[in-house]
């Protein structure tokens, strides 16, 4: 019986470890944003995060699509995207983070970044 008991002791904290890491996951942790061609939400995020650019920084971007994106779940809701976007002349991809909590119709632009 004694030599079972480490057994066990080993069995519980991995499985203890899995549930910590798959909760994690749901909150707080990032998670990839699945079929985003299709996802209308996502795009009306991408757009708010660029014309929110524009308005900030005096740019004139506009978005052409999204490459990527991820969520976490906050006090809302987090979305962190890679863009295209061009400027008319060129185009790049930037990263935008947009901070959502739709039962305030809240949004808020917390950075947008060139990736080089």
């Amino acid at each position: 019986m004694a030599i079972t008991r480490p057994h066990h002791v080993i069995i519980l904290s991995v499985l203890l470890f899995s549930s910590i890491s798959a909760f994690a996951a749901l909150v707080g942790g990032w998670t990839p944003i699945k079929d985003l061609q299709n996802n209308h939400h996502v795009a009306e995020i991408a757009d708010y995060a660029v014309s929110e650019y524009d308005r900030r920084s005096g740019a004139k971007l506009k978005l052409v699509k999204v490459v990527r994106g991820e969520s976490q779940v906050v006090a809302g809701t987090n979305y962190r995207l890679v863009l295209k976007a061009t400027d008319g002349s060129k185009t790049q991809d930037y990263q935008a983070v947009v901070w959502e909590k739709p039962w305030e119709h809240f949004k808020n632009l917390t950075s947008f970044t060139l990736l080089h």
